[in-house]
């Protein structure tokens, strides 16, 4: 296997994590870890969610913290949108690219957004309508791709239709969301290659959480069958709320130091993401998870011992 081609990944913290916290994390906090993360060489951050703030009470303020944040014209800034009015707000808010969201099964559809999967889709032909008429960038999205907590194993049919909706709207680029950590290597790889020979066209991006410690093996297995964009969050930080046993995402800095460990350039500075995983851990310890924060990196040698004691006469 060849590992020269670079791999491209959306730092998602400030959406995905900042939503999984119960205790309110200050507007201004969030705008210095946004600021943070922005300085670290992300071509791309979704920065935040804009859904009814009862849906997600801690991403209410998401207006006003895209009003605070240091832009830079090297960092493209994607928000979720799960509606019309989300993506009006959106717009409004300056934001570069949107997200739709989506469920692959009508379970977790129901619970996310108190709709089927095929309500969801129908209800997003108004929605590309109008981010068409502004010129929006839009991307697609299918959460429990590769498993359901509450169906179980996901149909490749099922993925299948989701993507032939979602061309049909003019949308190519679509992320598969292993929610709450269900996927394997074999999974990963059967599933992507078995899209991608669908969808030619498509360019497919991988967003894994490490509930069960397999994420950086699948990633390694979606780069294996061609995917070069990823997920992944500071710290760890992340869950779908709506989503029984969803932990965290992979951590930035152990997806980013993985790869850079095997050759696999990502042009991010792992330096500058371990201090604002560090920052993050000190803000909140209890929802830090993050394997580059307890043992460092592969780098980080320990003194050499001094010399052979002698034990004994």
């Amino acid at each position: 296997m060849d590992y020269k081609r670079d791999v491209i990944i959306t730092e998602v913290c400030p959406r995905d994590g900042f939503q999984s916290v119960k205790e309110w994390i200050p507007t201004g906090t969030k705008v210095e870890i946004i600021n943070r993360l922005i300085d670290c060489g992300y071509r791309q951050i979704e920065v935040t969610s804009f859904v009814h703030p009862k849906a997600i009470p801690q991403l209410q303020d998401a207006d006003e913290v895209l009003k605070r944040i240091k832009r830079s014209k090297n960092v493209k800034l994607r928000a979720l949108v799960p509606n019309v009015r989300g993506l009006e707000r959106a717009i409004a808010a300056g934001v570069d690219k949107v997200k739709l969201m989506l469920s692959a099964s009508d379970s977790h559809s129901l619970s996310n957004a108190n709709c089927t999967t095929e309500q969801a889709l129908e209800r997003f032909t108004p929605l590309i309508e109008l981010a068409k008429e502004k010129k929006m960038d839009v991307s697609g999205s299918i959460s429990v791709a590769f498993g359901c907590p509450f169906e179980g194993e996901v149909p490749i049919e099922r993925l299948t239709m989701i993507c032939e909706r979602y061309e049909s709207f003019g949308v190519t680029e679509v992320s598969l969301a292993d929610t709450t950590g269900m996927a394997n290597p074999a999974k990963i790889k059967n599933t992507v290659r078995r899209l991608k020979e669908s969808f030619p066209d498509f360019t497919f991006s991988l967003h894994l959480h490490n509930t069960r410690g397999m994420a950086f093996a699948n990633a390694v297995a979606g780069y294996e069958e061609g995917i070069i964009h990823f997920d992944s969050s500071a710290g760890g930080l992340g869950g779908c709320p709506y989503a029984p046993g969803a932990s965290g995402n992979i951590a930035s800095e152990d997806l980013i130091h993985g790869f850079e460990e095997m050759g696999i350039r990502t042009n991010v500075s792992i330096d500058k993401v371990l201090d604002a995983a560090k920052y993050i851990q000190q803000l909140l310890p209890h929802a830090v998870d993050s394997f580059l924060l307890k043992a460092g990196k592969c780098s980080d040698l320990s003194a050499k011992p001094k010399g052979q004691k002698k034990v004994g006469v």
